[in-house]
């Protein structure tokens, strides 16, 4: 008896536990949604009106439609959307390569290589912004796209290599020994083996490489100025202005910012789960 009451116990606490993060996780995204629909008013009442008076979806409208100064958030998620793509194309492309290489092969200072890129990666932005915004301004690249794709790849690219190695040194080397007996080489092995293997580490991966570059704000800050180069984060930050903030508008850009990372992860949430599950558990 006091088994299964230890049993039922258990199950009542996880079970609340379950209820109590899943409403920590979805209030917020709720309440950006109500913010994105209701009335300035509402949104300043206390306490809180979580049922608005009025419904209203014009600030869709002017986002998605107008022609005022609220289309630049178009031009800007479209800035988005190539910009973290390209990224993420480079970003793979490279650290796949370079994580086989670190995974399989043996060469000086491999282990030393790895934690530089580590080190790399984990530098705050702050401390080499005023350098990059040095170097792209002797070449006349300030407030381009081609600007924030080469300085996402390079931050990005090391915590893909990174991951990609984890998922590289999961797989079997027999499966390679083999192949060299065939005659394959190391080229042929990453293209008819390993890639395949590791489709759902290199799907999880990229949808992270994505959204790193999609959400990236500081460095789009520092280096943008236009309609031309901005990007989302920028666009719902001008929402807010020196002497008045537009919750609404900025609600209605972060839900509209949030569907495109959505919508992704959902078409690729098979290989998504899988690219966790085998990132955590080797062999």
């Amino acid at each position: 008896m006091g088994v299964k009451k230890q049993k039922i116990f258990r199950i009542i606490g996880v079970t609340l536990g379950s209820i109590i993060l899943v409403i920590g996780l979805l209030t917020p995204l709720v309440w950006l949604l109500i913010s994105s629909v209701a009335d300035l008013k509402d949104l300043l009442k206390i306490p809180l009106q979580w049922i608005p008076e009025n419904i209203s979806f014009e600030r869709y409208a002017k986002i998605l439609f107008s022609q005022g100064s609220e289309s630049e958030f178009r031009i800007t998620m479209m800035n988005s959307f190539v910009i973290a793509s390209a990224v993420t194309i480079i970003c793979v492309s490279i650290g796949s390569l370079s994580a086989y290489a670190f995974s399989r092969l043996k060469f000086p200072g491999k282990d030393k290589i790895l934690f530089v890129l580590l080190f790399s990666y984990m530098l705050p932005p702050v401390a080499i912004i005023i350098p990059i915004y040095q170097i792209f301004s002797r070449y006349s690249l300030l407030d381009t796209k081609t600007a924030l794709i080469l300085v996402y790849s390079a931050i990005i690219t090391p915590f893909v290599i990174w991951i990609m190695r984890t998922y590289f040194d999961s797989i079997p080397r027999d499966l390679e020994d083999a192949a060299k007996i065939d005659g394959c080489t190391y080229l042929g092995m990453l293209f008819r083996i390993m890639i395949p293997l590791s489709a759902p580490g290199i799907v999880a991966t990229l949808l992270l490489a994505f959204l790193m570059s999609w959400e990236e704000f500081f460095m789009a800050l520092i280096m943008t100025s236009s309609a031309a180069s901005k990007t989302i984060p920028i666009s719902i930050a001008e929402f807010s202005g020196r002497h008045s903030i537009d919750f609404g508008m900025m609600a209605t850009g972060g839900i509209l910012a949030a569907i495109p990372p959505v919508i992704i992860a959902l078409i690729f949430q098979k290989y998504i789960v899988g690219g966790l599950l085998s990132g955590a558990v080797k062999g």
